[in-house]
């Protein structure tokens, strides 16, 4: 997910996508733990989106309080 793309996204957009990207990864790391993950590198991709998410929230918290 391009970082463009998620400043386009409203606030309840972002908290709908941060909470799936949580769940996600949950699975994600779940299924590396029990073997069944196909592509490790699925997990490195959902952390970076993740973090995406929350830099923009913390961006539009903090323009708000200016």
């Amino acid at each position: 997910m391009k970082a463009q793309d998620i400043r386009n996204m409203s606030e309840q957009e972002l908290n709908n996508q941060l909470s799936s990207l949580k769940e996600e990864l949950f699975n994600l790391r779940f299924q590396h733990a029990t073997g069944q993950l196909d592509n490790p590198l699925k997990i490195r991709e959902v952390k970076r989106d993740y973090a995406r998410v929350k830099t923009v929230l913390r961006e539009r918290e903090l323009q708000a309080n200016a």
